[in-house]
């Protein structure tokens, strides 16, 4: 991946993040790779009415606390539906329940290229599944 391609190009990224500057700069990144924001939802309640409201989502990055509640019943949602995402913490990745193991988690203060890659790898890899 390299920084003039648009990897994301038409992909649809659900950005779930109660801090206005990390969301602002999550959606500003994720718009340099081409990608399409849902979002960003700054509650669970308001992340959960875009993925029911079918919007046809591509990949997610998820703060684990969002207001002080835990993301999981958004991940759950995302995971019936086979949609990649990435955990984003500044808690250690102890913090992480175990049911979510297989979900990668980058802490705060993440790489921007390397949490890019890391969603992308997974949204690649769905599609690899479905053909």
């Amino acid at each position: 991946m390299t920084m003039n391609a648009l990897p994301l190009e038409g992909r649809k990224i659900l950005l779930v993040e109660d801090n206005f500057g990390i969301a602002r700069s999550l959606a500003l990144l994720f718009k340099r790779y081409g990608a399409d924001i849902a979002g960003p939802a700054g509650t669970l309640e308001d992340a959960l009415a875009i993925i029911r409201h079918g919007a046809n989502i591509d990949g997610a990055v998820l703060d684990i606390n969002v207001r002080d509640q835990l993301v999981y019943p958004v991940a759950d949602a995302l995971r019936a539906q086979s949609v990649p995402m990435v955990f984003v913490t500044g808690y250690d990745e102890t913090f992480v329940s175990p049911r979510y193991a297989d979900i990668p988690c980058m802490l705060k203060p993440w790489n921007a290229e390397r949490l890019v890659e890391v969603l992308f790898k997974g949204i690649e890899a769905r599609v690899s599944s479905f053909q």
